[in-house]
């Protein structure tokens, strides 16, 4: 059985389409959106494994960043240790997967490596 740990960040709503992301691909277990103040909360609670005290998300990597910005094209979309990871995008269509974004064949921002 999976146990979990509760983190907070203060919310942004591209923070927001991260975490829903997060969560349908499974590396969270739940989260809450808390709107108290001008920006709001969001609660996580992180996914583990109490045996191997691993958490579901083992790096979190920021790629874009304000004084540095990286695209890419839906032909180069990075893999993920060998797509056992996830890539996030932010494309004219929302923020999705590396995977869902191929599909769609839309490149974007690659906001962060996932795995």
């Amino acid at each position: 059985m999976a146990h979990h740990r509760v983190v907070e960040v203060p919310a942004s709503n591209l923070k927001k389409e991260i975490t829903k992301i997060l969560f349908e691909k499974g590396y969270i277990l739940n989260y809450k959106f808390i709107e108290d103040g001008p920006q709001g909360t969001i609660k996580v609670a992180l996914k583990y494994d109490p045996a191997t005290r691993q958490n579901a998300i083992r790096v979190l990597k920021r790629v874009s960043k304000p004084g540095l910005r990286k695209y890419t094209g839906y032909k180069d979309m990075p893999r993920v240790i060998n797509g056992l990871g996830i890539a996030i995008i932010s494309t004219s269509q929302g923020v999705m997967t590396d995977k869902e974004a191929s599909q769609l064949k839309i490149g974007g921002e690659v906001l962060c490596y996932v795995y």
